[in-house]
């Protein structure tokens, strides 16, 4: 792993370079595979699928049903343990009453002369949720998903998770049934993507596809965003972690780790003004590591990626906002005024009572965050992104002749004449 001192003159270039290295890492270059696949299934529909999901997947499906005999989510929601639903029951009534919260309001505003102008928000049709199924299989981003969709009004909601060899985790299905999904696909990757937006077999095209995966996903999104709408391209999971050294080395070290073993592409940076904290952190670290069964992907995140800064707390607000990552911990005793100052960050936890890790399933906000830097200009999963802004506006004769001076003088200085004739043909009748 990488150390850094913040008060070298070279501090920012030399970990801006190394940030950036991580990033360029993360961008593998499948977009002419994923090309491919999006335009079979564009042509060929749900022959194209089922080929691909034979083909990746070991699973045959019905070309036309995308279906496969014994996968039923309702069966399999069955199977899920008590205790497991219990937790996924708990994470989804903390979700969506954080999620109600955020239902947007219509506006008007309504002036003296007859003039009003307003906005209204209506709900996508519908909504496909893409559920990865590869390297790992997580419930929690069904609920993270779909809550928000049919909170926003979504009146069709549409699952798409691959089952590799036939194989889907009861979680998964328990958790998509307890959100509320009645379409569900047993398809993935970039043919999955392409399916959700050009419609594939009985599969009808939605409006928008949300939800992480592969290279593949990320790139088959890319492609179809303006035929569908996305909602960000997710890359690898990110963590930094603010800490001074009344913290404890364990507890820090856990946090770190709890987003390195999401993928060996994974960061997690600390920020610390204790040079000896740190080598406490790194040893525990080194001790925590075997003891965990994602210790493989650990140590390739930590190898590669991790990184730990010195620097005065007074400047960590900064170099967050440098680094601008999926999640950061204020593991600090007033990490509010930390806090106060940072601007680029997917979702801020705050005291050394908030790890990252309840966020990711039960704080009720949600954990599907701007990755990769997009944080300086991203927000987290919300449900505005099922719903879209429509302005109204009611004009009267007052109103008109209010605006229409202004309006003429501006379309003849753009050159639209027609733009023109419209606003002058009503002043000329009312005359």
């Amino acid at each position: 792993m990488r150390r850094f001192d913040a008060l070298a003159p070279d501090f920012t270039d030399a970990f801006g370079r190394f940030l950036a290295q991580r990033r360029a890492a993360g961008s593998e270059d499948v977009s002419r595979d994923a090309m491919e696949i999006v335009r079979e299934v564009r042509a060929e529909g749900g022959a194209a699928v089922a080929a691909y999901t034979r083909r990746f997947d070991r699973l045959e499906i019905d070309p036309y049903r995308l279906t496969a005999d014994g996968i039923d989510l309702e069966q399999l929601a069955g199977t899920c343990p008590d205790e497991i639903r219990a937790a996924l029951d708990f994470a989804a009534d903390r979700i969506e009453t954080f999620h109600r919260r955020q239902m947007p309001q219509d506006g008007v505003l309504r002036e003296e002369n007859g003039i009003e102008l307003g906005w209204r928000w209506t709900p996508v049709d519908a909504a496909g949720v893409y559920v990865p199924g590869g390297r790992a299989s997580y419930p929690s981003s069904v609920l993270m998903n779909v809550i928000p969709a049919r909170v926003a009004g979504v009146e069709r909601v549409v699952m798409a998770a691959p089952a590799p060899g036939g194989e889907l985790n009861p979680a998964v299905a328990y958790a998509a049934v307890r959100a509320g999904v009645r379409e569900f696909y047993p398809i993935g990757g970039a043919q999955a993507v392409a399916a959700l937006a050009y419609g594939a077999g009985v599969l009808r095209p939605v409006d928008k596809i949300v939800g992480p995966g592969n290279a593949w996903v990320a790139a088959a999104k890319r492609m179809v965003f303006g035929d569908v709408g996305i909602d960000t391209i997710a890359g690898p999971s990110e963590i930094t972690v603010v800490a001074d050294d009344s913290n404890d080395p364990a507890w820090i070290a856990a946090d770190l780790l709890s987003q390195a073993e999401h993928d060996p592409l994974a960061q997690a940076i600390m920020i610390t003004d204790s040079a000896d904290f740190a080598g406490r952190v790194e040893a525990e670290v080194r001790r925590q590591i075997p003891l965990l069964a994602t210790a493989a992907a650990v140590e390739a995140s930590w190898s590669a990626h991790a990184a730990i800064v010195i620097a005065p707390l007074n400047q960590a607000a900064r170099i967050v906002n440098q680094i601008a990552p999926e999640h950061v911990e204020l593991a600090l005793s007033d990490p509010d005024v930390i806090a106060a100052a940072i601007r680029h960050a997917g979702a801020v936890f705050l005291g050394r009572w908030a790890p990252e890790a309840l966020g990711d399933y039960v704080t009720g906000s949600n954990h599907v965050l701007p990755t990769s830097g997009a944080a300086r200009f991203a927000s987290g999963l919300s449900v505005v992104d099922f719903m879209k802004r429509t302005s109204v506006q009611r004009i009267s004769e007052k109103g008109f002749l209010h605006l229409a001076g202004a309006a003429e003088t501006l379309a003849a200085c753009e050159g639209l004449p027609a733009h023109g004739l419209s606003v002058r043909l009503r002043r000329v009748h009312r005359s």
